[in-house]
């Protein structure tokens, strides 16, 4: 549901900022127009066009706070401000030089005013419209990983299963190219929502039918798959009989040829939301979807697609259950492409504001007419179980050609997701102009804990996924049949494919839950 933040509303209307509008409408704010200017950082600020160095009309100053009258233009520090006001009548309000923020003299404040707003907005839209960067950040030194050192922590501590694994720590023998799905079962099946749902009996085979027409249930097959998974036998499970149920639902996959485990993740996804919108005759939109699929991995991206003309900005809403994420590989050269990239980096080229080229004017709502724009996406609503999908395969429609990216992604363990949600892109890029957003969460935590990273090693044509699952404190590689520990080395050092992250809350629930279950096991 979408929550209107509390912790931002509009401050209350000046009544000299008032009487001003109420004499001279929009007067002043349409001369300031042409002294606005924005600077590298993306902010806007008044340019003087009289001097260089802006500087008070009353004792030549120009450091601190500088304000400029809004009916004679005559400069002031915060100490003469007042003194200016006093001696010309009528003279109540100004702007903030640096900030472009409206200024109340007799208040001593600041104050707001949305007609203000969006004349700043626009012109800091038109004058900060960000292309690419050709330049590559530099990795902090501290934060490089060693993969030699890592490469030699290869060795696993052991190879033999062992009893005293974890609840839940099952291999999965592969029936045939199969570990594309074993892989992203072992991330599903540990994800704490989704085991929850299924160990609680919420859908309970036994009162399923079974059938609808030739397929089978999936959600049947999901549930017999996590009870075998958390029955506390160790022995190599074969998931047979949810393979066939699968090639049922998604008969365009239905082979013995590897396929990729992000489209078996979003297939497996709509099939569980398809069979519980039949139970519950549901007709609602994946936002609001209630089946257990959207209600762990549904979350919202809020995409704004801006006019550089008149800065009219179009805003739209949609659902989405991962989020996927580009390497930045476009501006290296093929020597670079094998190094190492950041999360971060990834989140921040996926948030970050980029022109559309000229040949994809979209049609300006305020202008009437084809326009050139920018657009940004930001995430509006966080979902429980965060799934960031790393694009490691490119095709090429016009060479007809595809190649694997080996470039290793440096990832935390420990995830703020704060700097990527829409209050945070929105307010960082105008200020505190902007107060509320109809669609934050601010409910909602933003801090996550990994649980589970799929790794790709080898070529496209020939690669192989394994799973690796963080479970009380300690990581395990999921290879088809086999379990071993591994250190988190290991980890860092894999060719990471998708990766699983919960939130902190619930991560910690979820562990200690496993741990009581452990327990009562071993009595």
């Amino acid at each position: 549901m979408c929550l209107r933040s509390s912790s931002y509303t509009s401050p209350k209307p000046c009544k000299h900022l008032a009487d001003y509008k109420l004499r001279h409408a929009f007067d002043g704010y349409d001369s300031l127009q042409n002294c606005l200017k924005t600077t590298p950082i993306g902010r806007t600020r008044v340019d003087n066009h009289n001097t260089k160095i802006p500087r008070c009309n009353f004792c030549n100053g120009y450091l601190g706070r500088l304000y400029i009258c809004l009916m004679c233009s005559s400069i002031s520090c915060s100490t003469h401000i007042l003194l200016h006001t006093q001696s010309k009548s009528g003279h109540d309000v100004a702007i903030d030089i640096e900030r472009s923020e409206l200024y109340c003299c007799l208040c001593c404040d600041q104050v707001y005013d949305p007609d203000f707003d969006k004349v700043v907005v626009s012109e800091q839209i038109k004058g900060s419209c960000p292309g690419r960067s050709n330049k590559r950040r530099r990795l902090d030194s501290g934060m490089e990983l060693d993969l030699k050192k890592s490469k030699r922590l290869i060795a696993m501590r052991d190879g033999r299963a062992k009893s005293c694994y974890p609840l839940g720590l099952r291999g999965l023998n592969n029936l045939g190219n199969t570990c594309f799905m074993n892989s992203v079962l072992q991330a599903l099946l540990h994800a704490p929502p989704l085991r929850n749902y299924f160990l609680s009996d919420h859908h309970n085979r036994d009162e399923c039918k079974r059938r609808y027409g030739e397929k089978l249930c999936l959600l049947c097959e999901i549930g017999a798959l996590v009870s075998a998974m958390f029955s506390g036998d160790r022995s190599p499970y074969s998931p047979a009989q949810f393979l066939y149920s699968w090639w049922q639902h998604s008969s365009n996959l239905a082979s013995y040829e590897e396929q990729d485990a992000h489209e078996f993740f979003i297939s497996v996804l709509d099939g569980i939301h398809e069979k519980e919108s039949k139970v519950r005759n549901s007709s609602k939109d994946d936002g609001d979807c209630q089946c257990i699929a959207h209600r762990a991995f549904s979350g919202s991206l809020r995409s704004d697609v801006t006019c550089t003309i008149c800065g009219f900005t179009s805003t739209t809403y949609d659902p989405c259950v991962d989020v996927s994420l580009n390497l930045d590989t476009v501006n290296l050269s093929a020597a670079e492409k094998t190094g190492l990239s950041t999360l971060s980096g990834c989140l921040n080229l996926f948030t970050r504001a980029e022109r559309l080229g000229s040949d994809s004017k979209l049609h300006c709502q305020n202008c009437q007419e084809l326009r050139d724009t920018s657009k940004q996406l930001s995430i509006s609503r966080l979902p429980l179980v965060l799934c960031l999908h790393i694009k490691r395969f490119e095709h090429s429609l016009i060479q007809k050609t595809s190649r694997k990216i080996d470039q290793y992604l440096q990832f935390p363990f420990a995830l703020d997701m704060t700097p990527y949600l829409s209050s945070s892109i929105v307010r960082s890029r105008f200020g505190n102009r902007i107060f509320a957003f109809e669609c934050e969460n601010s409910d909602s935590s933003a801090e996550y804990e990994i649980f589970a990273v799929i790794a790709h090693s080898g070529m496209l044509e020939s690669g192989h996924y394994v799973t690796y699952l963080h479970v009380n404190n300690q990581w395990y590689k999921c290879d088809d049949a086999w379990i071993c520990e591994v250190d988190e080395g290991i980890v860092r050092a894999s060719q990471c494919y998708m990766l699983f992250y919960v939130q902190k809350l619930l991560y910690h629930k979820a562990n200690k839950d496993l741990s009581c279950n452990a327990s009562v096991e071993s009595r």
